[in-house]
């Protein structure tokens, strides 16, 4: 029986998955079966930890922003802030308070009181 060669298809393929991790060290970046799983676990980290992101800098806005509110006054927080915020249906996400928070601290407290005034003027006229 005369010997068979092989096509260079297989040999392509983990070719173009060993580039994926060229960057790993030991048989991460020499064998092929060890590559493959380094891959699978190296892309659902990714995706599991681009969700993370996401909620992390939501915490830190969130952080940042309170912080700001109560060093300006003491019986104000973010909750109120936000939840008078949306009762006077100015839509400021979170990103943009926290960035005004950091440059401008001086106009969050001018936006907290504007809105406190009147929220407060409204509820107390009986117009909500």
């Amino acid at each position: 029986m005369t010997r068979t060669k092989r096509g260079y298809i297989a040999r392509r393929r983990r070719t173009k998955v060993r580039s994926f991790v060229s960057s790993s060290l030991g048989a991460h970046s020499r064998l092929t079966r060890t590559i493959s799983q380094h891959k699978i676990r190296a892309l659902d980290s990714a995706h599991r930890d681009r969700d993370r992101q996401k909620i992390n800098f939501r915490r830190l806005w969130i952080t940042r922003i309170n912080a700001v509110i109560r060093e300006r006054g003491v019986s104000y927080s973010y909750s109120r802030l936000i939840h008078d915020l949306y009762k006077r249906q100015l839509l400021l996400n979170r990103k943009i308070l926290a960035q005004i928070a950091i440059s401008n601290r001086n106009l969050i407290s001018i936006i907290s009181n504007g809105i406190v005034k009147q929220v407060d003027w409204k509820e107390s006229a009986g117009i909500i």
